[in-house]
């Protein structure tokens, strides 16, 4: 369930972002007092104006009446006079009683929140398990859990997830589970749960420390909001409590503003103390572009390190590394770059991606372009440099959201040693679903070369469904003017949005980028730019008698300016459809008119170059779906049409296999045909990528992660064996090579790099 997975599946690739948009005419930019207008319009308009957030009265969690067998089934005493919750199907037919008997109940006593399903199936051999693994994405398995808004704030919480297998699945739920960052899947917390299966369905429990949620008690008295929610996976069904429109789809039920609100009574936040060590050992080989035959570089780790995490308050969390270490960290998925542009590679390290959301400062979706970008953290031109250690402080004081996070690295050849901060404020404003907030970031020389830069940045529901977000930045660096009054070292967006994929919705942003704006620790696609995008959209979602669940039709495009004369950088208009059945299969399709002024040569392969020149040219794509709830599910797409002077034909299938609850396959081809006839050009580029999983139990699995690249000639291969007995408790066995394919036309080693790692980490609760 991490990340775009296949049970969290949504729109999948650029074309189908939201956030596109098309304006058939350029914009100029805006001057001083239309900037400080939208910025001002976006803080005053926070009024709640049509009082959305009609005044339900706060549901009261009993206590637990004794103690509880975590054994899955819920049939203790101590769940006497605790009320099932009242549960209804989102999907397929809103509103309708769930086909299955479904009963949820949940409890608190002092320390623990307690969370019971039982899930009566009329079927019981057709229920489906088909994984046991730590934070498995599996799609074809039954699911049940809760999704826990532990400060009430209506925009991020925690979820906790298992399945008839009994695996432990959580993941922190960000900005109301809206795009471009919706979850944290990497964030794990210390909770217990068991599962069990009878003749009349599957029955689970779970035991979740409060110790492990963070919130604000007033006297002992705690509000939260709850969503507790099942799936059904062989009918493609979600029910939920509470009652969620489905106007969201699947992503309304992790939304925290459809939470309902509870109270826990007799409880008090208290202080954790957790202190994990670990020590790595491992030898390997470096060889680069050492010719065949010659001397390889062997290298040898002996590394130890250490976490600590500490309640500073009942709502401060303190983390402090030392010698920080990511060994475990599975390999960068591999990318076909067919742009001029920067490739976004997403942030696999978990120590930059717990409590991420916190930090989050995202200006486009589509492209990764952001404010704070953490892989500038120990990693220059591709090469790790060593992280001496750091700390982050992340929670709430009063009404705001903090985060503070500092790190110092190595030196490494002519790069300094170096340290970077960040730090960040937010709070809820004028009404439950809106906030406004402000980053700052540094990048500090030991030679006095320094980086910073500053952010503004708000979000207000308006009315209904409708948001304007505002976003503002600079930067200043050594031996730049720095002029906090010009528009050139600086950053703008604005949006005005509806969220909602049911009946009319729209989006129109515009943004701006400066020729000196230089986020030395963010990450931008392009510079100095001025960007318009828009969508005009209309969904459906039928109703019962339908074999469509739901459907929408939508008109998106984007038009990006140069800021020096105002011409037209490259454009985009799409007209799409897409449609989602009842019985799960997804059918999308996007025909697509490009524009774009190549003003310098773009090489995309070895001797394959786009020449300096204005293009137009025209595609067309579908990309199709089959049920995730079946054993085997896939993904297919295909594009066709136009590609600057030539053509190009881009096919892709994305199988997954749930062989059975211990062995897992997962695929990934990509094939890239282009084809420049009247010059004589062509690229054949080949992607592949197969993951396998096997899990012996819940504790112990193998996974393997090969990759073959053909534009670079590579086989990139990962292999990790984890024993997780409990939680904090970690044994990985790694191996990692880099195997050259064509070693002997370019005279290169069989293996680039090789790495055999074993790693053991600990943690002490204090």
């Amino acid at each position: 369930m991490k990340g775009r997975s296949q049970l969290w599946r949504h729109h999948r690739g650029v074309r189908l972002d939201p956030r596109g948009g098309f304006t058939p005419s350029p914009v100029r930019l805006f001057d001083r007092t239309a900037i400080a207008g939208i910025l001002a319009l976006s803080v005053l308009a926070g009024a709640d104006v049509l009082g959305f957030g009609a005044d339900i009265p706060p549901l009261v969690l009993p206590r637990i009446n004794g103690p509880v067998t975590l054994d899955g089934v819920s049939d203790e005493a101590a769940w006497s006079g605790v009320e099932p919750l009242p549960v209804v199907m989102l999907m397929p037919n809103s509103g309708a009683a769930p086909s299955e008997r479904t009963e949820v109940l949940v409890a608190h006593d002092d320390a623990f929140i307690y969370v019971a399903g039982r899930l009566f199936d009329s079927e019981p051999s057709r229920i489906q398990a088909n994984s046991k693994e730590r934070d498995s994405p599996d799609g074809s398995s039954e699911w049940f859990g809760v999704v826990i808004d532990s400060f009430n704030d209506k925009s991020n919480a925690l979820a906790f997830f298992t399945t008839p297998a009994g695996l432990r699945w959580d993941c922190a739920v960000l900005n109301d589970a809206e795009p471009p960052t919706r979850q944290n899947v990497s964030w794990n917390a210390f909770w217990d749960v068991a599962a069990a299966r009878n003749g009349y369905g599957w029955f689970a429990e779970m035991r979740i420390p409060l110790s492990s949620l963070r919130f604000q008690d007033v006297n002992g008295r705690v509000t939260m909001g709850l969503i507790a929610w099942r799936k059904i996976a062989r009918k493609e069904e979600f029910d939920s409590f509470p009652t969620i429109p489905p106007k969201w789809g699947f992503w309304g039920l992790f939304k925290p503003s459809q939470a309902r609100e509870c109270v826990l009574e007799g409880v008090y936040s208290r202080k954790p103390l957790f202190l994990t060590p670990y020590a790595l050992g491992g030898a390997g080989h470096s060889t680069g572009s050492v010719p065949a035959g010659e001397e390889r570089v062997r290298t040898t780790q002996r590394e130890a390190g250490l976490d600590l995490k500490y309640g500073l308050t009942s709502n401060l969390t303190l983390d402090v590394a030392v010698n920080p270490d990511f060994a475990q960290v599975e390999a960068d998925d591999q990318q076909i770059n067919l742009t001029r542009f920067s490739l976004f590679f997403p942030e696999k390290r978990l120590f930059f991606q717990e409590r991420s959301g916190t930090f989050d400062f995202n200006f486009e979706s589509s492209d990764g372009t952001r404010l704070f970008y953490s892989r500038r953290i120990g990693t220059h031109d591709g090469e790790l440099v060593r992280i001496y250690g750091g700390a982050r402080l992340v929670g709430r004081v009063g009404q705001w959201d903090v985060g503070m996070l500092n790190m110092q690295t190595a030196a490494l050849d002519d790069v300094p040693s170096e340290n970077f901060g960040v730090y960040r404020l937010r709070r809820q404003a004028f009404n439950p679903y809106s906030y406004v907030g402000g980053i700052v970031t540094t990048r500090l020389g030991r030679r006095g070369d320094y980086n910073l830069a500053y952010g503004l940045d708000s979000s207000v529901r308006l009315f209904g469904d409708d948001y304007l977000t505002a976003k503002w930045a600079q930067t200043f660096e050594d031996g730049a003017r720095n002029s906090p009054l010009s528009f050139d070292p600086a950053r703008l967006r604005v949006v005005w949005e509806r969220r909602t994929s049911r009946g009319f919705s729209y989006y129109g942003a515009y943004s701006r980028a400066g020729p000196d704006y230089e986020p030395d620790l963010g990450f931008e696609a392009r510079k100095d730019f001025s960007l318009v995008r828009s969508q005009a959209a209309y969904g459906w979602v039928p109703g019962e008698p339908s074999r469509l669940y739901s459907h929408q039709l939508s008109l998106i495009g984007s038009v990006y300016l140069r800021n020096q004369d105002g011409s037209v950088e490259s454009a985009e208009v799409s007209p799409q459809w897409s449609a989602k059945t009842r019985s799960g299969y997804e059918l999308y399709l996007f025909p697509s008119f490009a524009q774009d002024d190549v003003r310098e040569p773009f090489e995309i392969a070895e001797s394959v170059v786009v020449p300096v020149g204005r293009y137009q040219y025209a595609s067309a794509g579908v990309e199709m779906w089959t049920p995730d709830g079946k054993l085997l599910s896939t993904g297919l797409n295909l594009d066709a049409g136009g590609f600057y002077d030539g053509w190009r034909v881009a096919a892709r299938v994305r199988p997954r296999w749930s062989l059975s609850a211990d062995l897992q396959l997962q695929g990934d081809y990509l094939l890239n045909r282009i084809v420049f006839p009247d010059r004589g050009q062509e690229l054949t580029a080949h992607l592949a990528k197969v993951r396998a999983l096997y899990m012996m139990s819940t504790k112990l699995s193998a996974a393997a992660f090969v990759q073959y690249n053909s534009t670079t000639n590579a086989v990139i291969a990962n292999a990790r064996l984890r024993y997780n007995p409990r939680e904090g408790v970690d044994l990985y066995l790694v191996y990692n090579d880099v195997l050259n394919t064509n070693r002997p036309a370019a005279g290169l080693p069989r293996s680039d790099s090789r790495a055999v790692l074993l790693k053991y980490t600990y943690t002490f609760s204090l």
